[in-house]
């Protein structure tokens, strides 16, 4: 039986498990400044701890809940991906990207998918399990050692790797709280992402959070017929219901959502898509305080779509633009190693 993830307890979870032990609850804040802050994953080096505490804090919980069984590098060297194993085996991927200014965790909430979306290789690779918070967590907390160890850190977090968040809202939510709490990871809740296919009932809590974490819907169609096709979800969260979500977002927040939208040759690339998303967006939303990112699809091994053409791209940009709405074409990182969006399955190459 595995032991509890260490990250998967509040403070007020420690400051009872420590009372349980005899320990006075200050020595949570202390563990808490040690996992977070100063990334120690090994109670033993936590030296302000007593070594009785240190002892049998390794034999109550796990420091280590994710362990590296590969990573890959692309050609480039600007993305990384890790393939983690779980105590009970499940397998989840982690992809770092490396820009001029910014150093982006891309995060996974599940292993695996259940949303099957027709494009996505996770979603290929079916459901395996949800994470915990702590799991979830944990793999930011791993990419911020590795960068720590070169002098380096973290600038963003986006939850869009694999598996579906709101579908695993109360974790999300969790190692969310934890890694922007002043006593927790201390990380600008304005530099995560949450992205959703559109799964309202997730959109509407997330409403209800008043969180200043960023929220970024998977589009990827301005049709209910064609949505359906790419995105089984559809059928039971469609369209106009996912616009009535990401209206009343907007309307209690005031803050932006971001579109994406995969760019499939011949499927979603058309001008009409372009004018049908403009017309739903203007006529759906209150105030249209959103930005569309383009990405042009990553093949994956079960799709036989490929990726719109640049001048294509360029021209479904140039409508939207035209349309006063704000759209930018994102550059592919990782795709010669599988870490691109939607690619993700479990499997990191050597």
């Amino acid at each position: 039986m595995p032991l509890p993830c260490i990250y998967d307890l509040s403070l007020a979870d420690l400051q009872s498990a420590l009372q349980e032990m005899g320990e006075p609850p200050f020595r949570a804040r202390q563990i808490r400044q040690n996992l977070f802050r100063r990334l120690i994953d090994d109670p033993e080096r936590m030296t302000d701890l007593p070594a009785g505490l240190r002892a049998e804090l390794g034999r109550a919980f796990t420091f280590r809940p994710l362990e590296v069984e590969r990573q890959a590098v692309s050609a480039d060297k600007q993305t990384r991906k890790f393939l983690f194993r779980l105590p009970d085996g499940a397998p989840v991927e982690t992809v770092l990207m490396l820009y001029e200014r910014r150093r982006t965790a891309c995060i996974s909430t599940q292993s695996g998918c259940a949303v099957g979306c027709a494009f996505c290789a996770t979603g290929q690779m079916g459901f395996r399990r949800s994470l915990t918070g702590g799991e979830i967590a944990a793999q930011v907390l791993s990419l911020a050692r590795m960068l720590e160890a070169k002098g380096d850190d973290l600038s963003n977090v986006v939850l869009m790797g694999m598996g579906e968040p709101f579908l695993n809202y109360d974790a999300v939510l969790s190692a969310v709280q934890v890694l922007s709490a002043e006593d927790g990871f201390g990380f600008g809740a304005r530099r995560m992402t949450i992205s959703t296919v559109g799964v309202v009932p997730g959109i509407r809590r997330f409403t209800g959070e008043h969180s200043q974490v960023n929220l970024a819907i998977s589009l990827h169609a301005a049709d209910d017929e064609l949505r359906s096709r790419l995105i089984p979800i559809n059928r039971t969260y469609p369209l106009a219901v996912v616009f009535e979500a990401c209206d009343e977002y907007i309307r209690e927040t005031n803050r932006r959502i971001s579109f994406e939208w995969a760019m499939i040759e011949g499927v979603n690339d058309s001008a009409a898509q372009a004018h049908h998303l403009a017309d739903r967006i203007r006529k759906s939303l209150h105030k249209p305080l959103v930005h569309i990112n383009l990405l042009p699809l990553n093949r994956t091994r079960t799709y036989k779509g490929g990726p719109s053409q640049a001048a294509r791209i360029e021209s479904f940009r140039s409508i939207l633009a035209e349309e006063g709405l704000a759209c930018t074409v994102r550059l592919a990182r990782g795709v010669d190693i599988a870490a691109g969006c939607g690619q993700l399955a479990g499997a990191a190459e050597k």
